[in-house]
């Protein structure tokens, strides 16, 4: 459980009151009430066996606490007050050391705390005469029937003059725009886990490259290669991957989410790693394409340019007052002028760039978006269109055209993936020369005054860098 603790001795509390102070005035603005909100449960793997520990990411943006059974509620005065658990020697042996409440204050900045045993006490009286109750409206359906049982004992003292709050509303919201724009602890602390991420992705290119030099004929697992992810991702200090790792080789990489197994790479196929670390909660998110004996084929190297050409037209539309959805339209333009060129689509039945688009005959080789929101979720929160805009006329990118919000626009502190890519199965009509190439280029970009910075550059995406890369061993 030491894993937890660091969360505690490590850290600056200062960023997370300042993040429960802002939670507390939206909650203010919006017409007061009480917010609940706990941290996630451990889980059973099997047997007396438990998943690693992940904490609430909600939770641990606010708190920073790392530790199962705890609950953070912002009262009505904008007060923050922890429950957690009791300091136990007996179970401290078994499990680690806790904070308890004793110490809570002091470490984590909250303005109180108490024994998590004490909750069902002082909850009803915390929630009495207050106009609401926020909630994670996602959150586990236990946590639902737990605030029922509250609200039904502030009721029970209706005679008695007290007030019981008349709505349920939604917290996630509010946390998600607030954690939609990163401040500077955050993005410290995303660039460190892009740091060793990007690392680790330059590591498994050196270490294929080095095996086939040893051996043409050599057969890599794909299990090998997520070794040493894993390896690097925890020597420079992550705590866990930030996703399963992606570790196709050949004709695996055509598979959006396929998991790393024991397929073997050969001399000739290329190898795609969609590979991010976790550190302090927050994700990164890289993904890297290269072949597997250190040289492009024609084919391969045709069909990557294209896809980072597509990238750089995304990346020069990531920039605030740009809109979300800008970088993906600008990236698709690129991948189907590439599948105009290289026959993969046929001009003659598709007609120019904009035919294909409109038709949206590309997603045969490219079926999803450019980028999502990254931070303490690898798909983080936050809201992806413009809700205070009147809806317009857009394309689905399914051949249709629809009515709904435009995508939001960017702005200074926010980071997102840029993840644009070809994925070629053999079909009627397709050059054979192309079939089973996957291909998928991520980066995770923060959104500045002047554009955007590449935060996962740390390991190459030019072509010939990649095989030089390769070559050092």
């Amino acid at each position: 459980m030491h894993h937890r603790l660091r969360y505690i001795d490590s850290m600056n509390p200062e960023p997370f009151g300042q993040r429960r102070a802002r939670l507390a005035q939206a909650l203010r603005d919006a017409g007061g009430g009480v917010a609940i909100l706990p941290t996630a449960p451990e889980r059973q793997r099997n047997s007396d066996n438990d998943h690693p520990y992940r904490f609430d990411s909600h939770f641990h943006y606010l708190t920073g606490f790392a530790e199962p059974e705890s609950w953070l509620v912002i009262d009505g005065a904008g007060r923050s007050l922890l429950f957690c658990r009791d300091k136990d020697v007996e179970r401290e042996i078994w499990d680690g050391i806790r904070l308890g409440p004793e110490n809570a204050p002091a470490a984590l900045g909250v303005d109180a705390a108490f024994s998590v045993a004490a909750l069902d006490e002082q909850l009803p009286t915390l929630l009495a005469d207050q106009p609401a109750v926020w909630l994670a409206m996602d959150a586990d359906a236990s946590l639902h029937t737990r605030v029922r049982a509250w609200l039904e004992r502030v009721r029970g003292h209706a005679r008695l003059g007290v007030a019981c709050p008349g709505s349920l509303r939604d917290l996630t919201p509010l946390l998600g725009e607030m954690r939609l724009v990163k401040d500077s602890h955050e993005i410290a602390t995303l660039r460190r886990a892009c740091a060793i991420s990007a690392g680790a992705h330059a590591r498994a290119m050196r270490w294929c490259g080095a095996r086939f030099r040893a051996d043409p004929q050599a057969r890599v697992r794909e299990y090998e290669i997520e070794a040493e992810l894993l390896h690097e991702f925890r020597r420079h200090g992550a705590q866990s991957p930030a996703y399963p790792s992606i570790v196709a080789a050949g004709a695996n990489a055509c598979i959006l989410h396929y998991a790393a197994a024991d397929a073997e790479l050969r001399a000739g196929d290329l190898c795609l790693i969609d590979a991010g670390c976790e550190i302090d909660g927050y994700a990164s998110d890289i993904t890297r394409t290269f072949p597997a004996d250190g040289r492009f084929s024609g084919p391969q190297r045709a069909l990557y340019e294209i896809v980072l050409a597509a990238q750089q037209a995304a990346i020069d539309a990531t920039a605030p007052g740009m809109r979300k959805q800008d970088a993906h339209w600008a990236a698709v333009r690129v991948l189907a002028q590439g599948l105009l060129d290289t026959g993969l689509l046929a001009r003659d039945k598709h007609g120019d760039v904009e035919a294909v688009v409109e038709c949206a005959a590309y997603r045969q080789f490219y079926m999803h978006g450019t980028g999502h929101w990254l931070g303490l979720d690898v798909h983080d929160v936050g809201e992806y269109l413009a809700l205070e805009e009147a809806p317009v006329e857009q394309p689905d990118g399914f051949g249709q055209r629809v009515v709904r919000k435009p995508s939001r626009v960017l702005q200074p502190g926010m980071v997102v993936t840029i993840e644009p890519g070809l994925y070629v199965r053999p079909a009627e009509g397709v050059p054979e020369e192309f079939w089973h190439i996957g291909i998928r280029i991520e980066d995770d970009a923060l959104v500045t005054p002047d554009g955007c910075e590449l935060l996962s550059r740390g390991v190459p995406v030019d072509p010939a860098e990649i095989e030089a890369l390769m070559r050092e061993g």
